[in-house]
């Protein structure tokens, strides 16, 4: 470590208590984090989290990434997040780096820094750390001395409107391709010192890497970015995604890294199945997360025994994008039960897909720690979610409620989406209804009404799924939709929430752009826009400004529909 890191950290302890809130998110030394001295590894890659702590920390892709960089001997792998903004300015006005939390070393000295873009809104985060991490914004102004910039996860699927920031996006699942980016690149390192050349190799090197420098764009007669195409022989013209074949063969680690101060999900968290067997149209995680793939019930069981007695946590999350259709699930529950009741431990599972089988998920499930359902019916009536592709019926919903009540439940918090192709009305009342009915269930089981949430959602046509060509649904219908909501949900006793409008048009406009969009995001940043998906820190003001600016056109990115003789500007990524 360079003198500039050995001094950091007394540099940034000078400050900390007495002018930062919650300090404890930017001292490191956590239970079960890793750190290994720079002379007893090759390489050393950061784990960039673009968004705070407290969210970053509960993230199962962090911590299975970090336990599989960490195992190789060659490697650390060492963690950064996004500072607050009280936290940012006292690095501006000290001009000391972001750092990671291992060993206080700046950014700009690893080799591999690696973003996860989890949602959209985290992209001008994306810009903070790397602003304050001393790494030159822009892949062009970048050397072969600073770190090599990547980017996986969700919102990779359209590496467009980030493609100015970030070198290489690797796309699909990430156990193997991260090793084998980060063990390249340390070859280009020895091998190239022009960095364009050592990543056209690279390139060449990966069908699952995207390196957008690589790639020119042209515009057809509407203004509508056409599909990407390699500049450079050997550059492939199409990107498939990498997929892992048997998750066993990544388990977590058992001494995951325990959070020093309290965090969005404090517990052990368990992927018990990838992939999910339903094709909801709307859905881009079962397009990206093909094909399913399971762990065994005794290997989740066990994970999660050892996990909680290394951690010392009282819950245990089952994770997937739909657990009860987990093809041994009674027999995974009873493996859990039998290891994990003698601890006192508990376990949950967030993501129940509302089908025939949902009250006999229920009778297996108790209150213990939480006495509340959470399920996403997406659409209110039956004729709706057989067009969205989501085949079940509120006969399977109001069973599985039933039979949630009769086991002790008493809240219910129920997702739906709102501006769906083909919407009419009588969807949008379908919500209220539905949630009375639930809550007249609930009655007549427990005797007195249950707490009933609905949280709608703006749908937003995402790249990759059957309607990413549909247009999203204008502003006015959403305003119009949302008052009908609230006019029907009055005096009812049924909590109404849904998603900033703003933020979701927002969000559109991120997902669906090319690579235009990147003197937008910078110039959004500029004025001030950080942490975009916090409300208490979202500036619209600074996005409108920076949309006028930049000449973006709105309208036909977010709201017209893309006709089908048209070249996608992420069609050169392919899942499946």
């Amino acid at each position: 470590m360079n003198l500039h890191s050995k001094n950091l950290r007394s540099e940034i302890e000078r400050f900390l208590l007495s002018e930062i809130n919650l300090p404890g998110q930017y001292i490191g030394g956590e239970l079960g984090s890793i750190v290994k001295p720079k002379e007893s590894v090759k390489g050393r890659f950061c784990f960039c989290f673009p968004d705070v702590y407290t969210v970053g920390m509960s993230h199962y892709g962090l911590q299975l990434l970090y336990g599989i960089m960490n195992q190789q001997p060659d490697w650390a792998c060492e963690r950064a997040f996004t500072p607050y903004p009280d936290m940012t300015a006292a690095l501006r006005k000290r001009n000391l780096p972001l750092y990671s939390l291992e060993t206080f070393t700046p950014l700009c000295e690893f080799d591999v820094v690696g973003f996860t873009l989890q949602y959209e809104l985290s992209y001008t985060n994306v810009l903070t750390m790397l602003s304050l991490g001393k790494i030159p914004l822009h892949c062009s102004d970048r050397t072969m001395n600073d770190p090599l910039v990547i980017a996986g996860g969700p919102s990779a699927a359209n590496p467009e409107p980030m493609s100015d920031f970030i070198d290489l996006f690797v796309i699909g699942d990430g156990e193997e391709t991260l090793l084998a980016v980060c063990d390249f690149w340390l070859q280009m390192k020895r091998k190239h010192t022009n960095r364009k050349k050592a990543l056209l190799e690279t390139a060449r090197q990966f069908d699952f890497a995207v390196v957008p420098q690589l790639y020119c764009v042209d515009y057809d007669s509407s203004g509508r970015a056409k599909q990407p195409k390699p500049l450079e022989s050997g550059v492939p013209a199409v990107i498939h995604s990498a997929v892992v074949d048997d998750i066993e063969k990544y388990p977590p680690p058992i001494n995951r890294i325990v959070p020093l101060i309290e965090c969005i999900q404090d517990r052990v968290t368990v992927e018990v199945m990838r992939g999910c067997p339903g094709r909801c149209k709307f859905c881009i995680s079962t397009v990206q997360k093909r094909p399913l793939r399971f762990r065994s019930p005794e290997n989740i069981a066990e994970i999660a025994e050892q996990s909680c007695l290394a951690t010392g946590s009282s819950e245990v999350s089952l994770l997937s994008l739909s657990t009860s259709d987990f093809p041994k699930f009674d027999e995974m529950m009873e493996h859990l039960r039998q290891r994990l009741t003698p601890l006192n431990v508990t376990v949950s599972i967030p993501s129940l897909r509302v089908n025939h089988l949902l009250s006999k998920v229920m009778s297996t499930l108790t209150t213990e720690r939480t006495s509340g359902l959470t399920i996403a019916p997406e659409a209110a009536l039956d004729s709706m979610r057989q067009r969205i592709g989501k085949h079940i019926t509120n006969e399977n919903l109001y069973n599985g409620c039933k039979a949630a009540f009769e086991n002790g439940f008493n809240r219910v918090k129920m997702y739906f989406l709102c501006g769906l192709p083909e919407e009419t009305p009588e969807d949008i009342g379908g919500i209220v209804d539905l949630c009375k009915e639930v809550s007249k269930i609930g009655k007549e089981v427990r005797g007195r009404a249950p707490v009933i949430t609905a949280n709608v959602s703006n749908f937003v046509p995402k790249p990759h799924t059957p309607w990413e060509r549909v247009g999203m649904q204008t502003q006015g219908y959403f305003l119009n939709a949302h008052r009908q909501l609230v006019e029907r949900v009055r005096k009812t006793g049924i909590s109404l929430k849904y998603h900033s409008l703003e933020t979701s048009i927002l969000e559109a406009l991120l997902c669906r752009g090319d690579r235009c969009l990147g003197k937008t995001i910078e110039r959004a940043w500029q004025l001030g826009a950080v942490l975009d998906g916090w409300s208490d820190y979202y500036r619209g003001d600074c996005w409108e400004q920076a949309i006028s600016e930049t000449g973006v056109d709105v309208n036909q990115t977010v709201h017209e529909t893309i006709p089908d003789d048209a070249e996608l500007t992420w069609g050169y990524v392919r899942f499946g």
